[in-house]
């Protein structure tokens, strides 16, 4: 399975498609499957990995269910009752049928105070299990990548490490009532989302209790439609909630997959499973805000300095050969207009040029596609009109973020422009040396024959710089400086 992963990796970097992609990716979805719970999520995981997997692998894995048959509850009883006493008397009925079960935990119906509530409870053993999976892959992982091609290994080892980080989060609940409450408070001004309210005396590492919001499951379409929900504007709706949350505030929801999102009958989100969630502080988001902005540009040497700036990049990489992929696969892909471009499409304009080049892709922008990935593919399952840049646009300028954007872009440029500047004046000295040379050796003729050469190294920056390469102010400021000498020795 790895050989056959190396070498769907090389060819679809060179754009070439085939059968062989999907039946591959079907293979790789069983074993994951037959593994057990830990590699279903890890599955899950690389789903949306456009640094690790090719499209279709994507695609195909995204496929699988965290939905595994819940442990009886007399071995579930006792985990809630070591963590909040007798049962009896932490709730006042508790329904014994799961409503939900997944691999790291299960959810039941119960009434407190009156209230209907549910109690969400890590899966009884669970811990064992992950950590001994865990000890495996860390023993495989290692001989397994000596098969792969460098720019793999590069991404997969970062991968594994956030993989591990992300799975104790999630078996955290204690973190996982702090991240629904952060979310919660940010979200409380947005009239089309809803979010559960913690319940924090009935809640410990184990054991989480939540308010009971019911509702019609996002991906149910002919419930959607009995209800009168305008599918259209709830694929919009879902964009904005989760890009608003990404762009805008310190937190946001990365595992929005079908079964964590329900809609009320007038057309309302409700998000449940805060588990996994992912962090950008305010230099990053406007980093990756840049990044948007220079996609949708389709302006190559911006998009590599967003990229740069936000740690993608592998130290040392080629910046020419960079900026060449990522215009020549935008050519490709998008030769119609910027506002038909879908998440779908950026994010088989990053699966692409990530196959080619060694990234290291950090956890929350890791976290960032995955969640990206998903809502794009409740979009498809609506299959309604719908165009991700408008509605990235509106936000953007709705949040005041697009001016952020380009502020920041400028900033950079001046920081740039005086770096430029700081090099060229560290030359000086040698440049003055230089023309010393020059005019003792041609007599009469410097500041002709000096004028002639600032005007071509200028022009010839100024190419340069045009044509969106940084170097070119270093050699603008350097004509200048050579000029000022040439008068200076007349």
């Amino acid at each position: 399975m790895v050989l056959a992963l190396r070498r769907d990796r090389k060819r679809w970097s060179r754009g070439r498609t085939g059968k062989s992609y999907a039946r591959n990716a079907r293979r790789a979805l069983d074993a994951f499957v037959s593994l057990g719970p830990v590699y279903i999520k890890l599955g899950q995981w690389l789903s949306s990995r456009a640094d690790i997997l090719p499209q279709p692998y994507m695609v195909e894995l995204a496929k699988l269910q965290d939905d595994v048959p819940a442990a009886p509850f007399e071995k579930v009883r006792p985990v809630i009752e070591r963590e909040l006493g007798p049962l009896s008397e932490a709730f006042e009925s508790v329904d014994t049928t799961p409503i939900s079960g997944a691999s790291l935990g299960q959810v039941y119906r119960a009434r407190l105070g009156g209230e209907e509530v549910v109690i969400k409870v890590r899966r009884p053993g669970i811990e064992e299990v992950v950590e001994t999976d865990i000890a495996v892959l860390r023993r495989v992982l290692p001989a397994a990548l000596s098969f792969v091609d460098p720019n793999l290994r590069f991404s997969a080892k970062a991968m594994l490490a956030q993989f591990i980080e992300s799975i104790h989060e999630e078996m955290d609940y204690v973190q996982e009532a702090a991240n629904l409450t952060a979310i919660r408070g940010r979200m409380e001004g947005y009239s089309n989302v809803i979010i559960p309210s913690v319940y924090g005396e009935r809640s410990s590492q184990s054991v989480l209790t939540m308010e009971y919001l019911p509702g019609i499951k996002v991906t149910d379409v002919e419930s959607l439609e009995e209800a009168g929900v305008d599918r259209a504007r709830l694929v919009t709706d879902i964009h904005r909630v989760f890009f608003t949350m990404l762009l805008r505030h310190s937190v946001f929801h990365a595992d929005p997959h079908p079964g964590n999102i329900s809609v009320t009958t007038d057309g309302r989100l409700i998000l449940y499973d805060f588990g996994m969630v992912g962090r950008l502080d305010r230099q990053t988001r406007l980093r990756l805000i840049r990044l948007y902005l220079a996609l949708v540009d389709r302006d190559p040497p911006r998009t590599v300095n967003a990229m740069d700036e936000l740690g993608m990049l592998a130290p040392g990489y080629n910046r020419s050969v960079m900026e060449r992929a990522i215009r020549m696969t935008v050519e490709a892909m998008h030769g119609r207009k910027p506002d038909e471009m879908e998440v779908r499409g950026l994010m088989e304009l990053a699966n692409r040029t990530m196959s080619r080049f060694p990234f290291l892709l950090p956890k929350n922008l890791a976290l960032y596609m995955r969640m990206a990935s998903i809502i794009e593919g409740i979009y498809k399952t609506h299959k309604v009109d719908f165009r991700f840049v408008p509605v990235l646009r509106d936000i953007l300028e709705q949040e005041n973020l697009a001016r952020d954007g380009y502020m920041e872009e400028l900033k950079n440029t001046l920081r740039r422009v005086a770096g430029s500047l700081d090099a060229a004046v560290s030359l000086a000295p040698e440049m003055r040396r230089f023309l010393d040379e020059y005019n003792s050796k041609r007599p009469g003729r410097s500041l002709l024959g000096g004028g002639i050469f600032c005007s071509v190294v200028f022009f010839g920056s100024a190419l340069v710089y045009m044509a969106g390469r940084s170097e070119g102010l270093i050699g603008m400021a350097l004509s200048f400086i050579m000029m000022w000498l040439f008068a200076r020795r007349r």
